[in-house]
């Protein structure tokens, strides 16, 4: 009688899971989301660092918007570079974008030696929490902190602390913008290397008097270098010098003429690793 008893549990709890099989197969069909072969293909070519510097959400938004159409530009992933603009291109049939090259440009030269500190700071290590105890230890709270929190976010070892100053490895840079979404003080901007060959590395926006007092490095705004530039290229507002690069020549002149020599070529690499201990 209790074998009989088990026979029919063991009957009925198997068509009881065959059935809930069956539903849930006829669910899948009916519920089922359409893949997308062309975007998933899509995917594959890009390089999954979901940085969203091609001004979409990730990989995935990029992906997408090429295949349905929403974008026809293949060059915006700069990680992949014109590598995946080719296989992009291959795949939809249209003729590949070039990728301009771009990279990461810390702009401060307030290293150590030059930026007067103004207080001992021992809290978390930190750039992001550092500057919440007054703009940081240092006297210019325009300037780079150093704690590297751009060298934490950054995936592709681009970045290292010298000094108290980060300093980005273009050769190394992937442009993901992943740095400049990080840096609390807003000092990292991307700049196309080939073209650009002097960039002004500060920030303070604080008269020149102040600035001296603050940072030997600083843009003082004395406007010398608007006085040298033939062209009407170099602009100081704010106390703090702009170069437009629509009309710049790359002639040099204005970084001759900077008293600080604030001015200068863009692509700095780290000459040796992080030697920031944070004291």
């Amino acid at each position: 009688m209790n074998f009989q008893i088990i026979i029919i549990a063991v009957a009925i709890l198997s068509a009881i899971g065959a059935l809930a099989a069956l539903a849930l197969a006829i669910a899948s069909k009916v519920f089922a989301v359409p893949v997308d072969e062309k975007a998933a293909a899509i995917r594959e070519c890009l390089p999954g660092a979901n940085c969203g510097a091609c001004g979409f959400s990730g990989c995935d938004g990029y992906a997408a918007a090429l295949s349905n159409g929403e974008v026809t530009d293949t060059a915006l992933c700069n990680p992949g570079g014109n590598e995946a603009a080719k296989a992009i291109s291959e795949i939809l049939g249209v003729e590949a974008g070039s990728v301009k090259p771009v990279a990461a440009v810390v702009l401060c030269r307030g290293h150590n030696n030059v930026a007067v500190q103004k207080l001992i700071y021992s809290g978390v290590h930190s750039c992001k929490m550092a500057t919440q105890a007054f703009g940081g230890p240092k006297e210019c709270i325009y300037g780079c902190l150093g704690y590297g929190d751009c060298v934490a976010a950054c995936e592709y070892n681009a970045i290292s602390i010298c000094d108290g100053v980060a300093r980005i490895n273009p050769s190394v840079c992937r442009a993901c913008k992943m740095c400049v979404k990080t840096c609390p003080k807003g000092l990292i901007e991307m700049l196309p290397l080939e073209e650009v060959k002097a960039a002004v590395l500060c920030k303070n926006h604080d008269k020149g008097a102040t600035t001296r007092k603050e940072c030997s490095a600083g843009c003082i705004g004395c406007m010398l270098c608007t006085r040298q530039c033939e062209f009407d290229a170099i602009h100081v507002e704010n106390f703090l010098a702009s170069i437009d690069y629509s009309k710049c020549t790359q002639c040099g002149k204005c970084a001759e003429k900077c008293p600080v020599k604030v001015i200068t070529p863009p692509a700095v690499k780290p000459v040796r690793e992080e030697v920031d201990d944070g004291e």
